[in-house]
């Protein structure tokens, strides 16, 4: 429903004057402006870009102050927009410059204090001015003009903007008036319509400086600017199409974030993403109807060492009774050995505690990873559309294939990761003159002594430094082998 404002408007919005080329129509806005002024008018004047502000500035007679705000100067704008609606006050803004302030109107600005509703065709028979007592709305509000003036250089892609622009004036019942200057060359006429609305003016021999003023041309302009809106409505929602694809996948990560951050148990997601990875393998390197003769020992024994960290011993018997099933098991038990070892070796707490740490970090890596990559397809995906085929559906189907590979991943690299840590023991960082720890971790497989150091035993007496060199070079020891 729409919300009734809370007094009657009483602005007046003027047919849309459109000139030929925009020197002209700057031309135009000047004399408006200068009208305006003249009659102690406040004019707040509207401009698309911080260029046209300029230019507008710089074509304005030296003897008419005015300000300028295009959103340069913050913490002056909200004051300068508050004080616009003084007496033969002439403001200069962009769209973005001093939004969200009020223009009061100063004293000597409303000439008309009773509340009227310029919009309605009625007389005013009721006016206590006898000198306008009789007229019609409009008529009264031409001859007695006041409140604010906007003055519009140019109609934006959105009618949203332009009435942002005009509900600047005529605020809370006061008076005011609104116009547009618009020109062949602006970017919203030469792309619709401007060779039709030419042709016109060439017809009725319109003369340089004089303009076309007619609510026909301004309903034409409003269609172009529901084109221009429907179009951008399209980009928007074909946007919230492919942005839909990528929410459905961050719930569904940022929900096991969650359950993790607030204290879920990870073992049973463990064992059950082990067996997952055991399976995964032997259905690889093991394929169901060949005989174990012929199964990728080799690729078998270098994934299960990825995966989990441990070698696999198979010799030539092993193989000959060796099944799909059997093997399973085998992997399965030796896995869960290796993980309940961890489990006394750190601690249960402690172990739980890696196991959170490690699973967030794997997928925050990984979900990075994802999302980057996703940004990637959806730059390229418009170009499925020279096949015959439709983006968004391609979209959604590789994104979703990508999304399981991102789940797989995290799978993997979260076992990866879990068996490949190591206890660090106190005693390796026990210092020692030279620091020879006494044991070092393999980041695979179990620890490992180094060899110890062997005492070194001479033979024979022990030549001084400043003897004859036993070599019989005829030098000082210390000048020949001995250095």
């Amino acid at each position: 429903m729409v919300m009734p404002t809370n007094k009657p408007v009483r602005r007046v919005d003027y047919s849309d004057v459109i000139y030929k080329t925009r020197r002209e129509k700057y031309r135009a806005v000047i004399r408006e402006i200068e009208e305006m002024h003249a009659m102690g008018r406040p004019v707040l004047v509207g401009t698309v870009s911080v260029e046209v502000s300029e230019l507008i500035s710089r074509m304005l007679p030296k003897k008419i102050k005015h300000y300028v705000l295009n959103a340069k100067r913050h913490k002056e704008e909200a004051e300068i927009v508050a004080n616009a609606g003084q007496a033969g006050a002439v403001t200069i803004a962009t769209n973005m410059a001093g939004r969200g302030t009020d223009i009061k109107l100063g004293p000597g600005v409303v000439k008309c204090k009773e509340q009227c509703c310029v919009v309605c065709e009625f007389e005013c028979s009721f006016c206590p001015d006898s000198e306008k007592r009789g007229m019609k709305m409009a008529e009264c509000f031409k001859k007695v003009p006041c409140g604010l003036h906007i003055v519009g250089t140019e109609r934006h892609e959105a009618r949203r903007i332009d009435r942002q622009l005009r509900g600047r004036s005529g605020r809370q019942g006061d008076p005011g008036s609104s116009r547009f200057f618009l020109s062949l060359e602006d970017d919203l006429l030469r792309i619709f319509g401007s060779e039709r609305i030419s042709s016109v003016m060439d017809k009725l021999g319109i003369q340089e400086d004089e303009p076309i003023e007619h609510n026909l041309i301004t309903r034409a302009i409003e269609n172009a600017q529901k084109k221009v809106e429907g179009h951008n409505f399209d980009i928007r929602k074909h946007l919230l199409e492919y942005d839909d694809v990528m929410n459905k996948q961050r719930e569904v990560i940022y929900e096991q974030r969650s359950k993790v951050l607030q204290g879920g148990n990870l073992k049973e997601g463990i064992e059950e993403i082990v067996e997952e990875m055991v399976d995964t393998i032997v259905s690889s390197y093991a394929e169901e109807k060949s005989h174990p003769e012929d199964w990728d020992i080799t690729g078998l024994k270098n994934a299960v060492f990825k995966q989990f960290s441990f070698p696999l011993q198979l010799n030539a018997q092993d193989l000959e009774s060796l099944t799909r099933d059997s093997l399973k098991e085998m992997l399965l038990t030796r896995a869960r050995e290796i993980y309940q070892r961890k489990e006394v070796e750190f601690g249960e707490e402690t172990l739980r505690q890696i196991e959170k740490m490690v699973y967030l970090q794997v997928i925050d890596n990984l979900w990075k990873e994802h999302l980057l990559g996703m940004d990637h397809l959806k730059e390229g995906i418009g170009l499925r559309g020279y096949g015959q085929r439709d983006p968004l559906q391609e979209y959604k189907k590789e994104g979703y294939d990508m999304f399981l590979e991102l789940v797989e991943n995290m799978k993997k690299e979260t076992v990866e990761k879990l068996y490949m840590v190591q206890l660090a023991r106190e005693e390796m960082m026990v210092p020692t003159p030279a620091f020879r720890p006494q044991q070092f971790i393999l980041s695979r497989g179990e620890e490992a002594e180094p060899s110890k150091p062997q005492t070194v035993v001479r033979e024979g007496k022990k030549v001084g430094r400043n003897e004859p060199c036993p070599c019989g070079s005829g030098k000082k020891y210390k000048k020949c082998c001995g250095r």
